[in-house]
């Protein structure tokens, strides 16, 4: 939402899309009781709008038409709109009314259970001293899904940044010029040194990743849509260690951190 982020850019954006209806007896009365803001707000915000060449009018006054660059503006605006009220109804669905978890032991129906997270997946136990619990929907036996409603309290899952191995592009030596002796001590114990507590994921992105991890023999767990994944695995406090090529380091760093997913870049070039 960086586009509406500055101080009146909400209202822009509602007044150039009111604007671009293209109504020929658009007043600034019609658009104060459209957008529930005073004339005076209104004055000024189509005097700003057409300083900045959105809009153009006579004078201030009606008619008034959107420009080239208030379509492009309204067009980008709306884009970012529909983004952000994607990613709420998405947030949304997590508070649904019945959920999945794997039970650790033989439930019944009315059972109360306390609810855990753990290598990324949703546990649910007898022992209810968790910081989330729920109810038992159906009987279920242990090792199986078990459908659960009711649910009270958070779910404890400690985040855990991304440590990001920079390598470089092939123009620069690819896996030539990468330091594999660095490489193997970061994997083997060194990762603590940069927030993590284990490597739970190995994630690469490249040709020249994979070079480097299969030559260090080091298994390679997420290979495909490689953001989406890595950012749902940090999320529910997996430890993952990634294999980028050059400027694909910084951008999944940015990806991530405006995520607030923390993240840890080492160049081993």
């Amino acid at each position: 939402m960086k586009s509406f982020k500055k101080r009146g850019a909400l209202t822009y954006f509602q007044i150039l899309s009111e604007i671009s209806k293209q109504e020929p007896h658009l007043k600034q009365k019609d658009l104060s009781e459209r957008l529930g803001i005073t004339i005076q707000a209104v004055s000024e915000n189509i005097k700003t709008l057409t300083d900045l060449g959105y809009i153009t009018s006579k004078d201030g006054r009606a008619p008034y038409k959107i420009t080239q660059k208030g379509i492009t503006k309204v067009k980008k605006d709306a884009i970012t709109l529909r983004k952000y009220s994607d990613s709420v109804l998405k947030t949304m669905n997590y508070y649904k009314s019945v959920w999945p978890a794997l039970a650790t032991e033989d439930l019944k129906e009315g059972d109360t259970v306390g609810l855990y997270m753990e290598d990324g997946v949703l546990y649910a136990s007898l022992n209810t001293n968790y910081t989330a619990t729920a109810s038992v929907l159906y009987d279920s036996k242990a090792g199986y899904d078990v459908a659960l409603n009711n649910l009270q309290g958070i779910i404890d899952v400690k985040q855990s940044p991304v440590l990001i191995i920079s390598l470089p592009p092939i123009k620069d030596g690819g896996s030539r010029s990468v330091d594999f002796d660095l490489v193997k001590e970061i994997y083997d114990e060194k990762y603590k040194d940069y927030g993590i507590d284990q490597i739970d994921r190995v994630a690469a992105m490249g040709t020249v990743s994979h070079a480097v991890a299969n030559n260090l023999d080091i298994p390679i767990d997420i290979e495909f849509a490689v953001n989406e994944s890595i950012l749902s695995a940090a999320r529910k406090g997996l430890g993952v260690l990634l294999f980028a090529v050059g400027d694909m380091s910084k951008n999944i760093r940015k990806k991530l951190e405006d995520n607030d997913i923390k993240t840890e870049i080492v160049k081993v070039y």
